[in-house]
């Protein structure tokens, strides 16, 4: 006991350490309770970091930085409008076909689960399939309601988006633009002895800029990829169940096998069990292989390694926190936690260096 006050007593006469729990401290409370009205604001500066990338390679080529500014932002809103009236209506489309398509499939699914029994009679019983398709029909009334739930908070939620789509490209151009006047001015509010939390943010900040930028461009590789390869085997809803694919590089591990179950579904309500399903499996696999062996070490290259455990654990815990900002910047908050261990000073003559 007296050896955990003693401790506390030596962190809490640290100015450095101070400053930098207060910091942890706010930050964590605005994001927690303030993080739904500040999205636009979180999603400008994700988006910022990506385009800043591109900006420091134009200007490193040597144009100056308001003409490479001016450049990639136009280049962003172009995209952004191709992609919001050609890509998602195509995808709406897709989306109602297939949950047109669902009770069909469900209706196939029983009659192929009601035949296991008559395979199977030592492992599956009738009544063990009765059991499974009562379950599946709770589950589908209960996220039928769900769906209608939604569908009434709709209007609130057009509206929302419409206010996102005015402010959002307004915030990701000053944040661009007025990068260094920004960071700036908030230093202003930081006292002078704060060299733990600038070792820190040295640390982390290249981490999460690359993690930022290699994930955006590993969702549209991955996203590309797997688009032309369900394309030229012809398999239905190609575009939406693609981009369910590079979605799910978003959640490490766990985001490429839940997708599978949809791919796999679809493949086999289009071809049964045929030479088509294993050929598209194989192929599905083969492009999570690469992504996982090929692409995500060069767009990573200066990511810190953590262990599978550790990256699991902190989707989970973040993603548990903050949703899906939490489960995006999983790994730059566990890169961040692990700097922070790393840094800590534990003597003191630690301190003093």
């Amino acid at each position: 006991m007296n050896y955990f006050v003693d401790w506390i007593k030596e962190q809490i006469s640290n100015p450095q350490i101070v400053f930098l729990t207060l910091f942890l401290l706010a930050t964590t409370l605005i994001v927690s309770y303030a993080g739904a009205i500040l999205a636009p604001v979180i999603a400008g500066i994700v988006i910022a970091y990506v385009l800043e990338g591109l900006v420091g390679r134009l200007t490193f080529f040597g144009l100056p930085r308001p003409v490479a500014v001016g450049f990639v932002y136009v280049g962003f809103v172009l995209f952004v409008i191709g992609t919001l009236f050609i890509v998602f209506p195509l995808l709406y489309n897709q989306l109602t076909q297939m949950v047109q398509q669902i009770p069909w499939l469900l209706q196939r699914g029983q009659h192929e689960l009601t035949q296991l029994p008559d395979y199977y009679p030592e492992l599956i019983s009738v009544d063990l399939v009765s059991e499974i398709i009562a379950a599946i029909r709770t589950q589908l009334t209960d996220f039928g309601q769900q769906l209608v739930s939604i569908s009434l908070a709709s209007a609130v939620s057009i509206i929302t988006w419409m206010i996102y789509l005015i402010l959002l490209p307004i915030l990701i151009f000053f944040f661009v633009k007025d990068k260094k006047k920004i960071l700036d001015y908030l230093i202003r509010f930081v006292p002078k002895d704060h060299e733990l939390a600038a070792q820190i943010w040295g640390d982390v900040d290249i981490q999460i800029a690359n993690y930022v930028r290699g994930k955006f461009w590993e969702i549209l590789i991955v996203w590309g990829a797997t688009f032309v390869a369900f394309s030229i085997l012809d398999l239905n809803y190609a575009m939406l169940l693609s981009f369910l694919v590079g979605i799910s590089v978003l959640i490490p591990y766990i985001g490429a096998a839940v997708v599978t179950i949809p791919v796999v579904i679809f493949a086999w309500a289009q071809w049964g069990w045929s030479s088509e399903l294993i050929i598209l499996t194989v192929t599905y696999l083969v492009i999570q292989a690469l992504d996982g062996n090929l692409l995500v070490p060069l767009l990573f290259s200066e990511a810190v390694n953590l262990h599978p455990v550790a990256i699991i654990v902190a989707v989970l815990v973040f993603g548990g926190l903050w949703g899906v900002w939490g489960i995006f910047f999983a790994i730059p908050l566990a890169t961040l936690v692990n700097a922070i261990i790393v840094a800590w000073p534990n003597s003191p003559q630690q301190k003093t260096t």
